[in-house]
């Protein structure tokens, strides 16, 4: 359902703004539309300063990487599938579509069947209102009895599925055995054994550590003076230690809670939102959410290509990088310029000759800003082959909430995990040296002339002055 048009059919900014989100690098809220109506939305909800608070990502490669969430981050699963259910008895008709807990954000897709009652946000903040509730009610300890998640050499290692937590201990550990409703313990001076039946959790221990296994109902395991205590529910495990635990690295919880009373991100900048509008965007949301794992582990295995650079100096002109910086010192380059008016046979044989000089080994310099320089790179990245993409306003400003976390979109985010990319954006200064002034002033002055035009200077704030302007950057970086 599209958003509300606008009177004036003939006022096309104040139309496209109706589609426009507040932020161009995070969407927030589109104005003019109506967020009680049918509609599919795709949420990312970040955990405040992005603390991996729910798991941890595993695997020995990008394609095997799994998210292994913890006790708390399987009940927020478990909440986001059940939101439907929930607000039904509300009048919401709602569908959940897909969904993906990482461990510090989440992903929704969720679909508005009929008109709400009140507008899809709503039924976010009540889903982050019950999160925060639930950890701060079963999960959250401060001080001495913080939860222990990431734990040194003696320290116990707690490993959690939907059903069961296991909590290793140390090298006197018992052995515990349980029914399906309670647990037994008999220990004698140096350990314990204990029989369970066959819905019993299973608690195997090594020379530093005790694994324990519960089942759905929960076990209790009452121990001596340095033992951990366990408690848990059908939902949920809770871990409460006293000082004479492990010794470990402790995660103390009330950190989470620095900024706000809440364990999400306050700041508006972190909340992404996005709204279908166009055919086959529901199956690129949905893929999206489900290959998470492997694009977080792509990135953390690849920091450096995905670290922002200020100022990066090239040929003499500051940009503001992120990609492969290799690229700039490979010495066979090519540039792709061609104008929106170039003709389909013209760009069909400008696309040839730029995939024949990458397959020489030349790397491709271009602003991407006509239909045909679009053709030429993204073909050129479907096969392989590096680029180097000068943009106008492709990177979040410096200092701004955004920074921190930006990365590169769609297909530049594989591109530049395989180190195929480097992406460059020109300062305010390098739009407004001399060189490239008096270039741009030439370029202008021959085009108009060319079809006998008079010209006028451009200032350099014009959208016309800043697309001539990366042509001639690309022209001096590949001298």
């Amino acid at each position: 359902m599209p958003p509300a048009q606008n009177d004036n059919a003939n006022d096309e900014d104040k139309a496209r703004a109706l589609f426009h989100p507040v932020d161009t690098t995070r969407h927030h809220r589109e104005k003019g539309w109506d967020y009680r109506g049918r509609a599919i939305y795709h949420f990312t909800l970040p955990v405040e300063g992005r603390y991996p608070l729910f798991g941890v990502i595993e695997g020995g490669s990008a394609e095997t990487a799994t998210v292994r969430l913890n006790a708390f981050g399987q009940r927020v699963c478990m909440l986001l599938r059940g939101l439907p259910q929930f607000y039904a008895e509300k009048g919401y008709a709602l569908k959940v579509l897909a969904t993906r807990v990482m461990p510090d954000h989440i992903h929704l897709v969720i679909q508005v069947l009929e008109p709400l009652p009140r507008s899809i946000g709503t039924v976010v903040r009540g889903f982050k209102s019950a999160c925060t509730s639930i950890y701060k009610r079963e999960y959250y300890r401060g001080g001495e009895n913080a939860a222990k998640v990431h734990e040194g050499e003696n320290a116990a290692k707690m490993h959690e599925d939907e059903n069961a937590a296991k909590v290793h201990e140390d090298e006197n550990a018992a052995k515990v055995h349980e029914d399906e409703n309670a647990a037994k313990v008999h220990e004698d001076e140096n350990a314990a054994k204990v029989h369970e039946d066959e819905n019993a959790a299973k608690v195997h221990e090594g020379e530093n550590a005790a694994k324990v296994h519960e089942d759905e109902n929960a076990a209790k395991m009452h121990e001596g003076e340095n033992a951990a205590k366990v408690h848990e529910d059908e939902n949920a495990a809770k871990v409460h230690e006293d000082e004479d635990a492990a010794n470990g690295t402790f995660m103390h919880f009330d950190r989470i809670f620095a900024v706000s009373s809440s364990i999400w991100q306050p700041d508006k900048a972190y909340y992404h939102e996005r709204i279908l509008h166009a055919p086959g965007q529901l199956r690129h949301m949905i893929d999206y959410v489900k290959d998470n794992p492997r694009r977080l582990w792509l990135k953390k295995h690849n920091p450096t290509l995905f670290k922002l650079h200020r100022r990066t100096q090239a040929h003499g002109l500051l940009f503001t990088s992120l990609g492969n910086h290799f690229l700039l010192d490979w010495p066979d380059r090519q540039m792709v310029e061609l104008s929106r008016n170039t003709p389909a046979d013209e760009v069909e044989q400008r696309l040839g000759e730029a995939l024949a000089a990458a397959k020489n080994g030349a790397i491709t310099y271009t602003a991407a800003i006509s239909k045909g320089e679009q053709l030429i790179a993204r073909t050129l990245r479907q096969q392989g082959f590096p680029l180097v993409i000068l943009l106008n306003d492709g990177f979040p400003k410096e200092g701004s909430s955004h920074e921190r976390y930006f990365k590169p979109g769609g297909v530049y985010f594989e591109a530049c995990a395989e180190g195929r990319l480097l992406l460059l954006e020109p300062t305010a200064e390098t739009f407004i040296n001399a060189d490239i002034q008096t270039a741009v002033q030439e370029t202008l002055r021959r085009k108009a002339e060319e079809r006998h035009y008079s010209y006028s200077p451009l200032p350099v704030s014009s959208q016309r002055y800043r697309f001539v302007a990366l042509n001639e950057m690309a022209r001096l970086l590949i001298e």
